[in-house]
């Protein structure tokens, strides 16, 4: 008889035989539903791990947008974006928090001097040693006449658009990305997945830094040269600037006093500008678009090449645009190429052909037409583009991860990654040297 069971749990006839077998019946009767609910009981308790992104909007006042500029000591670099580089000084961008000013008189020994606080700062370029920058709504017109010692002269309001603005809460000028793992269980809404979490944003480039000001080409003045992840250029008298869905032309003949001339709505997914030849040349998430710039006040469309959804940065020289696609971004794209794109015919501008890359980012092209692609963590390729058609990698720096990369008339070339700042001695491209690293700390 099963020990569980005592024969004192039993009233009727417990000396018979009887009793004795419907006793064991009973038991096993027991037993078996014990066993059935045993395993119900844990086939309900189904549980999950999840891993999902959650972004949680952020929120921010004009009193907090609307403070002065504040000038630090030299802090350390935490989460590099921007790079530009202007008579022989660095700005280079904290993420969303201000620019680094560095000495780089001597690119083999470069000198932080201060650290400018510019909340929500992204972007920026300089002509004239007046620096323009974004303080999230706002342009800022700051004098680094003295870099170590910067001032702002004017504030532009209301020239970038937020996402939503709250009476009570502000500007929602970004989403806090954050990756979440965690253990759900079976019947909880949305499959498990955590979905009622999730605050989606359609920001193109949500988290992701842009750097420089393209090419920094003026026909007259002093400006200076950024990357290929460009928001904000410079032509002459005019600022042109890019939102995730339109473009901006400012005149800036008053240096510190921006005059916004135009808005246009070109799309969604807008993400860099390049200046060549009387055009910009806008990267977005679908393709690049070319305005002309004959009356700069006025940009006008003059074409468009598509291509499937991807971040793509781009470089033109001569005929020539290089345009980079990469996949596993939050433009969700597929692809990791690097495209050569024929723009003699700015109204029509065609694929000539595609090189594989492995996660493609900034790219700079020289006069000497040596081509320098950032290829993520694959590091930086260097090519000899004097036969677009038919490049030639020339070099592959390894074992640094790479975002944006500028090439100096000085044959100094600077790439920013995950990690810092490197600068290379480029004389020889098939074999660059390395110089400095202002490392990420």
């Amino acid at each position: 008889m099963n020990s569980y069971y005592s024969r004192s749990d039993f009233t009727l006839n417990l000396n018979t035989k009887f009793v004795k077998m419907k006793t064991f019946k009973i038991s096993v009767l027991l037993i078996t539903l014990l066993s059935i609910c045993l395993q119900s009981c844990v086939k309900d308790k189904c549980e999950s791990e999840v891993t999902y992104t959650q972004f949680t909007p952020v929120y921010v006042t004009l009193d907090e947008i609307r403070k002065d500029i504040q000038i630090e000591a030299p802090r350390a670099l935490k989460q590099p974006g921007k790079m530009y580089f202007y008579q022989n000084y660095i700005l280079l961008n904290e993420f969303r928090e201000g620019l680094h000013v560095i000495d780089n008189q001597d690119p083999s020994n470069p000198q932080k001097l201060a650290f400018i606080k510019i909340p929500g700062n992204m972007d920026m370029a300089v002509k004239d040693n007046i620096l323009y920058a974004d303080n999230y709504i706002d342009l800022l017109s700051i004098d680094i006449s003295d870099p170590a010692n910067p001032v702002l002269r004017t504030r532009t309001e209301d020239v970038f658009p937020s996402f939503d603005l709250s009476q009570d809460l502000g500007h929602l000028v970004y989403y806090d990305e954050e990756v979440i793992t965690e253990v759900l269980p079976c019947d909880q809404s949305g499959g498990g997945w955590g979905f009622e979490n999730i605050d989606i944003a359609f920001d193109a480039d949500i988290n992701a830094p842009t750097s420089g000001a393209g090419g920094g080409v003026s026909h007259f003045g002093s400006t200076g040269q950024g990357g290929s992840m460009a928001r904000f250029t410079l032509v002459d008298s005019y600022l042109y600037t890019v939102t995730d869905n339109g473009l901006n032309s400012f005149n800036i003949d008053d240096a510190v006093n921006p005059n916004l001339t135009n808005s246009i709505n070109i799309g969604w997914g807008i993400e860099t500008i390049y200046p060549f030849r009387n055009n910009l040349f806008i990267g977005s998430q679908t393709g690049m678009f070319i305005y002309g710039i004959d009356n700069p006040a006025v940009p006008s469309y003059r074409g468009e090449f598509q291509h499937m959804r991807a971040c793509d940065p781009v470089v033109v020289r001569n005929d020539i645009a290089y345009v980079t696609l990469r996949g596993g971004t939050p433009c969700e794209g597929f692809n990791n190429q690097l495209d050569v794109i024929d723009v003699s015919n700015v109204t029509n501008p065609t694929l000539l052909t595609t090189y594989q890359m492995d996660n493609p980012h900034g790219l700079a092209i020289t006069n000497d037409e040596i081509l320098y692609v950032c290829d993520g963590d694959s590091g930086l390729r260097v090519y000899d583009a004097e036969e677009p058609l038919d490049l030639d990698e020339i070099h592959h720096e390894t074992g640094l991860p790479t975002y944006d990369v500028i090439a100096l008339a000085n044959d100094v070339v600077m790439v920013v990654g995950d990690d810092g700042l490197y600068q290379y001695d480029a004389t020889d491209p098939t074999n660059l040297v390395k110089l400095s690293l202002i490392a990420v700390e």
